[in-house]
């Protein structure tokens, strides 16, 4: 299972445990098993770096785990469930380039000091004449 482009999880380390779906459906809701649950043991993994392996702790804890129970196919849960999970792990492991302060920009200031002064001008013409001060 893909996750970004430099990391690829085994299947081999992703838990697939199957249960019966809540919610309506009838009948069949009540026999088939089509609930999936994709569970990920961060420690156990043998793939990840202990980089990976403390931003996936700080995000979930010990274990990621992406349930699905939309469809009425086990199967299409279960595709659903491993994409989910994807998602999460991918989600957790990307890193954010730090963001560089930036300062106003030339036409920025301009246009401040222009609205000072127009600011000023019509506090300046609300005086009364001859009371200068």
């Amino acid at each position: 299972m893909e996750i970004t482009r430099d990391l690829a999880l085994p299947l081999s380390e992703v838990l697939v445990r199957t249960s019966r779906s809540s919610g309506p459906g009838g009948q069949h809701a009540n026999v088939t098993a089509s609930r999936v649950e994709a569970i990920f043991d961060v420690e156990a993994s043998s793939t990840l770096t202990e980089t990976q392996r403390e931003r996936l702790r700080a995000r979930f804890g010990v274990r990621v785990v992406a349930v699905a129970q939309d469809a009425r196919s086990q199967a299409r849960n279960r595709e659903l469930a491993l994409e989910r999970l994807r998602e999460r792990i991918s989600l957790a492991l990307h890193v954010r380039r730090p963001r560089r302060p930036t300062g106003p920009t030339r036409s920025a200031r301009a246009k401040r000091v222009e609205a000072k002064r127009q600011r000023s001008n019509v506090k300046r013409d609300r005086r009364r004449p001859g009371h200068d001060d």
